[in-house]
């Protein structure tokens, strides 16, 4: 809370202040803002609209989420949060049954999830990223199908109509599509369209759909819906995951598995 009077504040340093509510809790909401800074509703939608204008949030229906930061290219995300994606992958790797189809969407988390898939099972893994194919290549044990398209050097996977279309011919038990960002009333989010068309394919061909998440994705935005949370079965997030938040993905039906402390 910033130490001025909320009352006294000038709109810029209320803006802030909601900024900073934002990060803190994941979401604000209008009328309850209004109450404690004594000013109008009017002006607390005002300062939300202006917010949303700098890309800094999103305006949803009482309120506003915080945006999700625009995703990285791959060799950079390879690089950041390397152990806390590890135990994010052993986890996920938990919820995989011995002879299942699984689908396996590009990033660096989903890379960790290849690398701890148990290699006894007699699992199938269809990806569209060859960094994973190679992964599971390496370790041998897997019958690896891998789409085809145009590879779009970003986000280091095929997407497009083709890789689209062959998804649509395949049925998967479970499918790890990528998360730029998950929010419990919104469901599951991305910024590229191309790349929501993928995703949104891998999750219409399976059973069941695991998101793994860090935390700076969750109770987040972004461009494109990717699936409603109705769609979401599991969900798979960090060890120090707010307890909040959490509770309101389970609220909504969601299964929240916890990763073990990241090893330093």
């Amino acid at each position: 809370m910033a130490k001025t009077n909320p009352a006294e504040m000038l709109p810029q340093e209320r803006q802030q202040w909601i900024l900073d509510r934002l990060r803190q809790s994941g979401r604000v909401v209008a009328v309850e803002l209004a109450a404690e800074f004594a000013v109008s509703e009017d002006s607390v939608r005002r300062d939300l609209r202006e917010l949303a204008a700098q890309g800094l949030c999103k305006r949803v229906y009482g309120g506003a989420l915080p945006l999700s930061a625009i995703v990285a290219p791959l060799k950079q995300r390879r690089q950041e949060h390397a152990s806390r994606k590890l135990a994010l992958g052993r986890k996920a790797a938990t919820l995989v049954r011995q002879g299942q189809v699984l689908l396996i969407d590009a990033g660096s988390t989903n890379a960790a999830i290849a690398a701890a898939l148990p290699r006894d099972f007699g699992l199938t893994v269809v990806t569209n990223a060859p960094d994973i194919a190679q992964i599971l290549l390496e370790r041998e044990g897997f019958e690896i199908l891998l789409i085809g398209g145009r590879i779009d050097a970003r986000i280091g996977a095929a997407v497009g109509a083709q890789a689209v279309q062959e998804i649509q011919r395949v049925r998967a038990d479970i499918c790890f599509p990528g998360a730029c960002a998950v929010d419990a009333v919104g469901g599951l989010w991305g910024f590229d369209s191309e790349e929501v068309l993928l995703k949104r394919a891998m999750v219409e061909a399976s059973g069941e759909t695991v998101v793994v998440a860090t935390s700076d994705k969750l109770g987040t935005v972004a461009t494109h819906r990717v699936a409603g949370i109705a769609e979401v079965q599991h969900l798979v997030v960090e060890h120090d995951a707010g307890r909040a938040l959490r509770a309101a993905f389970v609220a909504h039906g969601v299964t929240v598995h916890r990763a073990d402390a990241a090893v330093a």
